[in-house]
């Protein structure tokens, strides 16, 4: 059972290529939004706190700042709806999963830039 559910995602769903990115990378997505008749491209920019899942499965999670609200939203990689992903600043940090990013605020919420 578990070979054939590994052949039906790689064969049969489309991926699209995206850039590489990890925890702590600050990178801004496009996404389709479909109001009635109409389509738009919106984006959301903010820090990617984690990536988990494999395959078709994979998820991403980007945390911003709305004011003084933080936000942050799931996304699909396999999505049909995001056009683009572009990839603003890497950012350094020492974990896979930056959860304690949610309690920082100020000075300390900077991430360090990674040196390529």
């Amino acid at each position: 059972m578990a070979d054939l559910m590994t052949f039906v995602q790689n064969e049969l769903i489309a991926k699209k290529e995206f850039p590489e990115f990890g925890a702590g990378d600050t990178i801004t997505v496009y996404y389709e939004i479909k109001e009635g008749e109409k389509t738009r491209t919106q984006f959301f920019k903010g820090v990617v706190i984690q990536r988990r899942g494999s395959g078709a499965t994979e998820t991403f999670t980007i945390r911003k700042m709305s004011g003084a609200v933080g936000v942050e939203r799931i996304f699909p990689i396999n999505l049909p709806a995001l056009q683009k992903i572009e990839i603003n600043k890497k950012g350094h940090v020492r974990r896979a999963r930056i959860f304690y990013f949610r309690e920082l605020t100020g000075k300390k919420a900077k991430i360090k830039d990674r040196r390529i």
